[in-house]
């Protein structure tokens, strides 16, 4: 017997991926929400449109399914985090509070919901699960959306303390790669730097938001997923937190020169230091993740930029 799985956000970068990947293990029937964004067709996979702001379609949404996978979210790049913070603070809190309580009340067996690491401190060393502390400041342009993650993290142990559910809870670095944004106005650092050296003319200029600094942990798509499929398998404790990334890090200006050089193209590179740039450095420590799931990833940086090209020029 097929187990229900339902990806809450199917049209969305993860939950696309999520989505297409589990359709093709024979365990699951696979459903996916969408709402704003158009439904794309899978011969085995069943799109529902729900408004995961409005109590009766999430419990409409959930009916029968036995997982749940959370990959449904507001968000954006660094200038809404700069200068329209708010976005992605309240839908995203009442979405995950109704989904939550819907999981609850009709015992589903299993949620998997995707945090993020703007709660951690930047800094040298890798940080684990266990670095946060409350009592430090967030980086100023995350507080909102930090702390909201952090309730939602929070909201997940509760309900797995007082219900059936089983909750894993990522926090996961930056992820690209295939269906990710790749529009400059919303995408985030790697969809926006690709799409502009690959649509850039040669010989032409690349243009850095920012000192091009900061330091991001990337993670190729395919390696989430993995992760995603091996908790739902192997998860034994009614609650799990886990870093999930690369484990090191890449400046912007290092990543815009590695991607240049996988596009074959001549291109020069400025930094326009009058937008948005948030610089810090954070790379996680994912030795949670290795012993609690049997976890690491495959996909090498140089890999994931050539696998993430290619799709690009194939379907663009």
């Amino acid at each position: 017997m097929k187990q229900k799985i339902l990806i809450c956000g199917a049209t969305g970068f993860i939950g696309r991926n999520i989505a297409e990947a589990l359709a093709a293990n024979e365990a699951y029937e696979v459903y996916g929400t969408y709402f704003r964004s158009q439904p794309w067709s899978h011969p085995k996979v069943t799109m529902i449109k729900a408004d995961l702001t409005d109590k009766q379609a999430v419990e409409s949404a959930l009916k029968g399914k036995e997982i749940v996978v959370q990959a449904a979210a507001v968000t954006s790049g660094a200038g809404d985090t700069v200068n329209r913070p708010y976005i992605h603070v309240t839908d995203n809190a009442v979405m995950n509070s109704l989904i939550f309580r819907a999981a609850f009340e009709q015992k589903v067996s299993r949620v998997v919901f995707f945090s993020c690491t703007v709660m951690y401190q930047p800094g040298d060393r890798p940080v684990k699960e266990t670095d946060f502390n409350a009592n430090l400041e967030i980086f100023p342009a995350y507080f909102g959306v930090g702390w909201t993650k952090l309730y939602i993290e929070k909201l997940c142990e509760f309900y797995s303390r007082i219900g059936e559910t089983k909750y894993t809870v990522i926090r996961h670095s930056n992820i690209y790669g295939p269906h990710d944004k790749y529009d400059l106005e919303r995408s985030h650092v790697f969809g926006a730097t690709l799409t502009k050296v690959l649509q850039a003319a040669a010989g032409g200029k690349i243009t850095v938001w920012g000192s091009g600094e900061t330091e991001r942990d990337l993670l190729y798509i395919s390696d989430l997923v993995d992760f995603v499929a091996l908790a739902i398998e192997r998860q034994a404790a009614k609650y799990e937190l886990c870093n999930v990334g690369l484990g090191s890090t890449i400046s912007v200006n290092e990543l815009v020169k590695k991607i240049i050089a996988h596009s074959g193209k001549q291109l020069s590179i400025e930094n326009d230091l009058s937008k948005p740039d948030i610089k810090t450095k954070l790379c996680l420590d994912i030795s949670k993740a290795e012993k609690t799931f049997g976890w690491r990833p495959k996909v090498t940086l140089d890999q994931g930029i050539e696998r993430t090209i290619g799709w690009f020029r194939g379907q663009i």
